[in-house]
């Protein structure tokens, strides 16, 4: 694996955390959503990503690493709740909410700050590694 590499697949681990990152921050915003501009409650996002499969061409190694395919919504069914004094509610009474989990969202969101900061390490040693070559071929 190329020194050059190592950063092109840290880079794109970091900027699918920050991606993830802002679903889950636009989650979160909607979590209380009930009418969206299409109708029924706010859907929840989730990022699919595909990984990027390592090998070589034109003669060069081209590392792995990670991309992001789109943003998909949760097929989950919405969250219903009695509330029948809710201007949403239903003939019985019920109202949809988004299928958003608070608790899943946060814990999702403290994992992509832990996975964006591995791939920051990850960045600054390779640095390190070629500082230190350049060094030796001086």
């Amino acid at each position: 694996m190329s020194l050059f590499s190592s950063f092109a697949v840290s880079a794109g681990g970091m900027d699918v955390e920050r991606t993830r990152v802002e679903i889950i921050a636009n989650n979160l915003a909607n979590a209380q959503t009930t009418r969206t501009e299409r109708g029924g409650p706010f859907r929840r996002q989730l990022l699919r990503t595909m990984a990027r499969p390592a090998g070589y061409a034109d003669g060069a190694f081209l590392g792995g690493g990670v991309e992001i395919k789109g943003i998909d919504e949760d097929p989950s069914p919405p969250r219903l709740i009695y509330d029948p004094s809710h201007p949403e509610a239903n003939a019985r009474g019920y109202v949809s909410l988004p299928n958003v989990n608070l608790v899943n969202e946060m814990v999702n969101l403290l994992v992509a700050g832990r996975v964006y900061e591995a791939n920051i390490t990850a960045f600054q040693e390779a640095k390190g590694m070629a500082l230190k070559a350049l060094e030796m071929g001086r």
